[in-house]
């Protein structure tokens, strides 16, 4: 799969690296030897993954907005990626119903203003914008979106993904397009993942932190939404995607480019409740209880990802099945009160990378 080697000493620009998925991110190039520079807001809690894992000292770490587009543009400048992996979104379904105009500041002006960035900068040569499985018009259907299904969004939260990805194709065809690269030099994809859990998230509204908070108390873990079908997955898992993708990327510039799908095995298609009663396993106690609610917010019933072009065209595949993820994920939340998280982390890569 990856190819260990590639990274060293590559310029690297993460946005929202101090997030969930960017924080493992930022371990594991740090890890492949890449000159990471994050760009983000603080993190959420002192108990976050970025936080435990001091990854901050071993990085260029800078807090920013991504809608400040002149603080941007000027990290830009001074870094001089070669590669840059844009992960700041906000990134929660229900909060974008309370938030819609920021919602859509972010995850789309913050689009904007990173691809922007990447056209008015002479060193910038692959441009990876991580989206979402949200980003399809969920029709409830019971096989898994392509790339090439219709773009859609019911709430503003997968609504404003959508409209990254459509940021993104039109940057493509009108600044990147492949069949000018020669003039150009960049190559721009985009990656959709499922719904991603691992170590060291502590968002609300999330359901393996929901349900270690709950767990941690000796609490009844309360489920919403017990019924709904998600494509669940480590976070390493498209995380691997996102640095083969960009490997491809930087490679073979023309050959990748555009949309990919990132999620797992039919496997692990599972329940919210299904899922809920892995981790109490794994935890090795608990209970749950359908705490649900009629006339809630609109969140999607069922939905599914094909991955056949990841793994036909770039040889990616999941590694992890459901139990060994969840095993891997309490496994964190069980030790990170005894330090060492950044020992931790790389201990999880490293069986994942050797695919153990």
């Amino acid at each position: 799969m990856l190819n260990r080697n590639f990274w060293s000493g590559k310029k690297v620009l993460l946005t929202g690296h101090t997030g969930f998925k960017g924080s493992w991110l930022a371990i594991w190039l740090d890890k492949l030897g890449a000159e990471v520079t994050g760009y983000a807001l603080d993190p959420l809690t002192p108990n976050d993954n970025f936080v435990l894992s001091g990854i901050a000292n071993r990085i260029r770490h800078h807090i920013g907005d991504v809608r400040d587009f002149d603080r941007l543009h000027r990290l830009f400048d001074e870094a001089k990626p070669e590669i840059v992996l844009h992960l700041a979104a906000q990134p929660l379904v229900r909060e974008s119903y309370n938030t819609p105009k920021e919602t859509y500041d972010i995850n789309l002006g913050g689009s904007v203003n990173v691809l922007e960035c990447c056209r008015l900068s002479d060193s910038v040569q692959v441009v990876v914008n991580v989206t979402t499985d949200k980003c399809y018009e969920n029709r409830e259907w019971v096989w898994g979106y392509r790339e090439n299904d219709r773009l859609g969004g019911y709430d503003p939260y997968s609504s404003s993904k959508a409209c990254s990805e459509l940021v993104t194709e039109a940057y493509r065809k009108s600044f990147f397009n492949p069949e000018d690269y020669a003039l150009h030099g960049k190559s721009v994809a985009s990656a959709r993942a499922g719904n991603v859990f691992g170590g060291g998230d502590w968002q609300v509204d999330r359901i393996v932190p929901d349900c270690v908070r709950h767990l941690e108390k000796g609490e009844a873990i309360v489920v919403r939404n017990p019924h709904a079908i998600r494509p669940w997955q480590h976070v390493l898992e498209p995380l691997s995607g996102y640095l083969l993708l960009a490997e491809r990327m930087f490679e073979k510039p023309t050959a990748y480019e555009g949309a990919w799908n990132f999620g797992p095995e039919d496997s692990s298609f599972l329940t919210v409740g299904s899922l809920v009663d892995a981790i109490v396993r794994a935890w090795g106690s608990g209970a749950w209880e359908d705490r649900s609610v009629p006339g809630a917010v609109h969140e999607a019933h069922l939905l599914k990802l094909d991955i056949t072009k990841a793994k036909a065209l770039l040889g990616w595949s999941p590694v992890w099945k459901i139990d060994r993820a969840v095993g891997e994920t309490i496994e964190w939340y069980r030790e990170y009160g005894k330090g060492r998280v950044h020992e931790l982390c790389l201990k999880q890569i490293d069986d994942y990378m050797n695919g153990r």
